[in-house]
């Protein structure tokens, strides 16, 4: 059986690696003026964040009243629809959620509940990606990978 991990993993690299072939509609547009609180919701504290390339930035952000994490790729200038993603997994939980989709200016929002748990996020856009594992733990150290297609 494969686990909800895998299937994200599986799922974030055939993102990156489609490139131009996806042809999803775009269920989100914004102005420029988008932000990780917009597009996650009230409450939603930006905890983290990881450029990608110059094309953007993935943000995770943290509701501590619901205890949910979620995860929003934002793109730097808006635009004609691109290939984006935005991914969260909490591993101890082995719960999670992703958008891979066309988008002119964000992906997500997706959300996991990660309270006390660490977490594995990213995103991509136009075939750069970035993932963040064992992330927002404490003391330890997260790992964090940038790969250009």
């Amino acid at each position: 059986m494969i686990s909800n991990r895998s299937k994200l993993a599986a799922a974030a690299l055939l993102a990156v690696s489609v490139g131009g072939a996806t042809a999803l509609a775009a269920p989100a547009s914004a102005a420029v003026s988008v932000t990780p609180q917009t597009v996650c919701g009230s409450g939603y504290k930006t905890v983290n964040s990881a450029p990608i390339g110059s094309r953007g930035t993935v943000y995770l952000t943290y509701n501590s009243a619901t205890g949910n994490n979620c995860v929003v790729t934002i793109r730097k200038a808006t635009g004609t629809a691109v290939d984006m993603s935005a991914y969260l997994y909490v591993p101890d939980t082995d719960q999670g959620d992703s958008d891979y989709g066309r988008y002119t200016s964000y992906a997500g929002p997706v959300y996991a509940r990660g309270k006390g748990h660490c977490v594995d996020w990213g995103g991509s856009i136009s075939g750069v990606s970035v993932q963040v594992t064992g992330s927002n733990c404490a003391t330890l150290k997260e790992h964090r990978v940038t790969r250009t297609g």
